[in-house]
């Protein structure tokens, strides 16, 4: 691999899970991931397979069962909050608190790991949110008060803040759940252009099965029984996109290079 090649993040040998007093559920073990900038990254897998277990094990929501996690190859365990959050973004299904905030307001939240005490914006904080707004074109809603946009603009504020934390990875759990078509396709094709423009690394847990095909660089599958992350055409040059779902209801067709709904139902 090339020398200048960056990995924003790697694991060894990482196990997630669940342990208590009496017992410990593994929900996948001896996970060996690296990633580089400038990739987007889709998440695929069946309803509790455990794609939110692993995105809250490698945000250190949750503590891994075992094995390391190095992001920007800082061990994932030596970093504080404010370290961690300078390195990763997260754009999350949430319920904001009511409150007036606009939506410059809401998007310069984004500098808080870089602010004073008092939350003080200084010229770089303010040019950062500047670009942030340009690179999301939302730039003609700062005004306005977050509460009045549709869910497709509040979703890319919501991606306008992380990338005003400038941090070299964004991390999204189902960004596009509860939008209609258009602003599906549009979510992800900024989060392409800003992969590939920009060079960030964008990991987006999400059931849009199809346009993850079409544009992610990498894909991750979680099945039961495994953890398989390689380009797109390797998964489906190898077949492994048949193991995703376990349902004689829909098999993925390797001409089309999509999920169709069977012919043996």
């Amino acid at each position: 691999m090339d020398l200048k090649t960056k990995h924003i993040i790697k694991t060894s040998n990482l196990s997630i899970g669940y342990s208590s007093k009496k017992n410990v559920n593994t929900i996948a073990a001896n996970l060996n991931i690296e990633l580089t900038e400038g990739k987007l990254v889709c998440l695929l897998g069946k309803n509790g397979i455990g794609k939110s277990t692993l995105l809250r094990t490698l945000t250190k929501v949750q503590p891994a069962l075992c094995g390391e996690i190095f992001i920007n190859n800082n061990n994932l365990k030596a970093l504080n909050s404010i370290d961690l959050a300078k390195s990763l973004s997260l754009v999350l299904t949430e319920h904001l608190p009511e409150n007036n905030l606009s939506v410059y307001e809401l998007v310069a939240l984004g500098r808080q790991p870089y602010t004073n005490w008092v939350g003080n914006l200084s010229e770089v904080d303010l040019e950062y949110i500047s670009k942030a707004l340009e690179q999301t074109n939302t730039k003609h809603l700062a005004n306005a008060k977050y509460y009045e946009l549709s869910d497709g603009q509040l979703q890319k504020v919501l991606i306008a803040r992380a990338l005003a934390q400038n941090t070299d990875m964004i991390i999204l759990d189902e960004p596009t759940a509860h939008l209609d078509m258009h602003h599906t396709i549009e979510t992800f094709t900024l989060l392409k252009k800003l992969a590939k423009e920009f060079n960030k690394t964008i990991l987006v847990s999400t059931h849009e099965i199809n346009l993850a095909l079409q544009l992610a660089d990498i894909l991750w599958l979680m099945t039961p029984s495994n953890f398989m992350a390689d380009t797109t055409e390797n998964l489906i040059e190898n077949n492994c996109l048949d193991q995703l779902f376990d349902s004689d209801l829909i098999s993925f067709n390797k001409t089309l290079k999509q999920f169709t709904i069977s012919n043996s139902y």
